[in-house]
């Protein structure tokens, strides 16, 4: 895997198909044959839909953490192998099974693939594309499945955002985070504070519309967010990071603030103190952003249409860090 392709230097990244026709007998996608090695481009035989599926021709696939993790055999799900990486894509719909009628051949769509959506062409149920509407790009839709439906869930529907409230976003410069900013400025009308790991990352986040940065690599986290709001602190937290900033940033919360966990990218998993949400009156809640899907898909559903309607109405703009051709996801 190239290291421009995948490093967490870039909040996000992308994979283009190659101009050609849509569907023939092969078309070539990303395996991952062996955990930890470069990802191999190989061509793989088409084999015909079932009557719920829908065969799109993918134009572009997002490259989330997850994908890399995945990969390394350090995601919570873990494909047999070998698997094509990949879990949102954009493309159009090259053919539908017997019993499909909510699209049909030429729609723009993009799909919840699971892990494979990494290659020319993906065969997925129905139920988990969504079209794309009129004015909206395939490279830009092909980024809200998984970070702008993780910022909504996490805004929206789990800390239940409110217009004015403070909120505090950690790894404020990766996908989810910009995400976050995006969402909670331009649409639920917050006031953001990034906290990343560097100048850089933290320029990138002013950019991207947040009021106040930090950045936690050069001191306390906690100190850092006192001075910005003084003692009362932040209404809400969207971390990303886990271990030492975490802890950080539950002790920078307001009374009856909440604080939602969406991922480890530090590595590390702390310990809530629960002390703390005691005398606080604060509540520490995850979300798992797969789970939706599987568990609640009529949420996940009208959040990723939301997402879609901020997208065409230009409230939201997904950043793109980088954009590759297929073959350059090997490494």
């Amino acid at each position: 895997m190239a290291a421009v392709a995948w490093g967490r230097c870039l909040p996000r990244v992308w994979l283009r198909r190659r101009a050609g026709p849509g569907c023939g007998r092969h078309y070539r996608a990303a395996l991952c044959a062996e955990l930890k090695q470069p990802l191999a481009i190989e061509e793989v035989a088409s084999r015909p839909v079932r009557p719920h599926e829908v065969r799109v021709d993918v134009h572009f696939c997002g490259v989330n953490f997850a994908d890399i993790l995945v990969c390394r055999g350090q995601y919570q799900e873990k494909p047999q192998l070998p698997f094509t990486p990949g879990m949102e894509f954009s493309g159009t719909v090259l053919e539908t099974g017997t019993d499909v009628s909510t699209v049909k051949e030429g729609d723009r769509v993009i799909g919840v693939s699971g892990f494979n959506g990494m290659a020319e062409e993906c065969i997925i149920d129905h139920k988990t594309l969504w079209q794309i509407p009129e004015g909206v790009p395939l490279r830009e839709a092909a980024t809200l499945p998984v970070s702008y439906v993780t910022a909504i869930l996490a805004l929206e529907h789990r800390a239940c955002t409110r217009p004015g409230e403070t909120v505090l976003v950690t790894a404020a410069a990766g996908a989810t985070g910009l995400a976050v900013i995006d969402v909670a400025t331009n649409v639920l009308q917050a006031k953001v504070i990034a906290a990343a790991g560097s100048d850089e990352k933290c320029r990138l986040a002013m950019r991207k519309g947040a009021q106040s940065i930090v950045n936690y690599s050069q001191g306390s986290l906690k100190e850092a967010v006192r001075k910005l709001v003084g003692s009362d602190g932040v209404n809400v937290v969207i971390d990303a990071v886990g271990g030492d900033v975490f802890l950080e940033a539950l002790h920078s919360l307001a009374w009856e603030g909440r604080i939602v966990v969406v991922g480890f990218a530090g590595g590390t998993i702390a310990s809530v103190p629960a002390n703390l949400l005691l005398l606080k009156n604060v509540s520490a809640m995850g979300l798992y952003w797969g789970r939706y899907k599987e568990q609640n898909f009529p949420i996940f559903s009208r959040i990723l249409s939301s997402a879609l309607q901020y997208c065409q109405q230009g409230c939201i703009q997904p950043h793109i860090g980088a954009v590759f051709k297929l073959e350059e996801s090997r490494g």
